[in-house]
Parts: structure tokens; C-alpha cells; sequence
């Protein structure tokens, strides 16, 4: 199949190569951006640190955030899935677990993971749901936010993926989050795809297209990458 990518840039090229095995082609349209915050060392630049029993990760790119930022590979991650865990892997962590699914997921594994004494730092972008602060803070814990990045939308589609699409080039496009699927149904709204399979980590994300017209809509088994890249099968 030829698939439309649209994750952010980093995480579409690891898509693409594992599309690539699996005997597919990958065209990349990333429809968000993180944008890393600037700045000391959280070790020097205050407690920000101070009493953190362990690190709560939604996403690889709060990993990415947070390694750009602290030289501290010590503290325990808890990841909301398997990328995000692997991402923690990669950049040094070693005491890593992952919940294996989405922020309800994470919320649970990690009253079962935390003692309620001590806090858990929640690295986050600047406009993330507070919904994993507040499912802990009635269990017992202390959450504190850590917004260390932001993520932008895409003003426009990539001038090849308008062509791909105007010319019925692609088979399917893969949404990872509402956020994308709702941002690909604003810029492609003039754009036939009516012939194509829409592939959604959840049924919020197939939710969030609306109104545009699309051959099938196929949600994934489980919110991750493995389950998204089964839709492909």
C-alpha cells in the first residue's frame, strides 16, 4: 500500500521504516511539530526535581524534551506505551515501565507502580490534558506538570501530498491522535479522499475526521504503534 504518514517528522521516519519491511511505501505530511523549550538544566534551575519519585511520560517527545533538559538518567519513567517507553530506553533511562496503552491506562498502572509519598513529574507540551494530573490527584498522588515543549499544527498539506492526492496516488492515511485527524480534515476538506482507507489509533481519532468521506475507517486494537501498524496487514 502507499500510505500517508502524519506524524510529527522524527516519528514519521520510524513509521516509514517500518512500513518499508512490512513491503508498504510511506509519503510523509507531518501535521504537528514539537518545538522544545530552551533552557538550563532542571537540576540547576531550581527543584524541579527535588522529591520526584518518578517521571510520567505521555509521549517520545516528552522524552525528548525532558533528556534536552536534565543530565539525570536515574529517576524511574513511567510511560504511557511502548515507543514512548523505548524512546526513554534510548536516551538513557534504565528503570523504564510501560502502561501499554493510553493516559487512562497510565493513570492506573501508576497506583500500582507509586507510593503516595513523593511526587510524579508529568513531562508534558504546554497544552496537554490535565485528565492523567487529575485521575492520580484523586487516587492519592501528587502530580506536578513539567511543560518543556510545544506542539504546532501544520498551516497547510505538503505540496506532494496534495498532488498524491488529487491524482489518487495514496491507499491510506494514519492518524495517531484527534488532534491530527481533525487538523488533515480542515487542510484536505477540497481534496478527494473518498477513496481511501483512514487508519486511527482510537475511535476518538476516527471521530475527530468528521464529516470527510473516506472508503473505510479502521481503528486500531490498542492506542500504539505495533496495533497501528496491524491496520496494514
Amino acid at each position: 500500500m502507499r500510505i500517508l504518514v502524519t506524524r510529527p517528522l522524527e516519528d514519521g521516519m520510524a513509521i516509514a521504516a517500518h512500513l518499508a519491511v512490512r513491503g508498504h511505501q510511506a509519503m510523509l505530511a507531518p501535521l504537528l511539530e514539537p518545538r522544545f523549550q530552551e533552557g538550563p538544566l532542571l537540576e540547576e534551575a531550581g527543584h524541579e526535581l527535588d522529591n520526584v519519585q518518578a517521571i510520567l511520560a505521555t509521549s517520545a517527545n516528552g522524552i525528548r524534551a525532558l533528556s534536552r533538559r536534565t543530565a539525570r538518567r536515574d529517576l524511574p519513567v513511567f510511560a504511557v506505551g511502548p515507543q514512548t517507553a523505548e524512546e526513554a530506553r534510548r536516551s538513557g533511562f534504565s528503570n523504564v515501565r510501560s502502561a501499554d496503552g493510553d493516559a487512562n491506562s497510565l493513570a492506573q498502572a501508576t497506583m500500582g507502580w507509586a507510593a503516595r509519598q513523593g511526587d510524579l513529574l508529568h513531562v508534558c507540551a504546554k497544552d496537554a490534558p490535565t485528565t492523567l494530573a487529575e485521575s492520580l490527584g484523586q487516587g492519592g498522588f501528587t502530580v506536578r506538570r513539567c511543560a518543556l515543549y510545544s506542539i504546532e499544527p501544520a498551516a497547510q498539506l505538503p505540496a506532494e501530498t496534495k498532488a498524491a492526492l488529487r491524482e489518487g496516488a495514496l491507499d491510506a492515511v494514519m492518524f495517531f491522535s484527534p488532534r491530527s485527524a481533525r487538523i488533515f480534515a480542515a487542510l484536505a476538506h477540497d481534496l478527494p479522499t473518498d477513496g481511501l482507507a483512514a487508519l486511527c489509533i482510537s475511535p476518538a481519532t476516527a471521530q475527530a475526521l468528521g464529516t470527510l468521506g473516506f472508503a473505510r475507517v479502521a481503528v486500531a486494537m490498542r492506542p500504539n504503534q505495533q496495533a497501528m501498524l496491524a491496520l496494514t496487514e
